[in-house]
C-alpha cells in the first residue's frame, strides 16, 4: 500500500517545490518550505524503495524489516509534509 501512495507523494513535493519557486520569484521572497519539501520528496522515495523492494526479497525477516524502514520513511514523511503546509501557509500570508 505504502509503494503507490509515496511514489504520488514525490510528484506532490515536486509540485510544491515549483509553485514555491514561482511565488519566490514573484514576490521575491525565500522560504525554508521548499528545502523541506525537497528533503521530503526524498523521505518519500525511500519509503518507495524500501516498499518496493520488500515486495521483491523472498526471506521473511528482510521482507518485515524493510516493511519497517518503508512505514518509518512513509510517517516521517508525512509529518515533515505537515510542518511544510505550516511554513508555506504563514511563509506567504505575511
Amino acid at each position: 500500500m505504502i509503494c503507490p501512495v509515496a511514489a504520488a507523494m514525490v510528484g506532490v513535493c515536486l509540485t510544491g517545490i515549483g509553485l514555491l519557486r514561482v511565488v519566490a520569484s514573484v514576490r521575491g521572497r525565500e522560504t525554508i518550505a521548499d528545502d523541506l519539501l525537497s528533503f521530503d520528496a526524498l523521505l518519500f522515495l525511500a519509503a518507495t524503495l524500501a516498499s518496493y523492494i520488500a515486495l521483491r526479497v523472498q526471506s521473511h525477516q528482510r521482507l518485515h524489516g524493510l516493511e519497517r524502514i518503508a512505514d518509518a520513511a512513509f510517517i516521517a514523511a508525512m509529518v515533515l509534509l505537515t510542518l511544510a503546509c505550516f511554513v508555506i501557509t504563514y511563509a506567504i500570508s505575511r
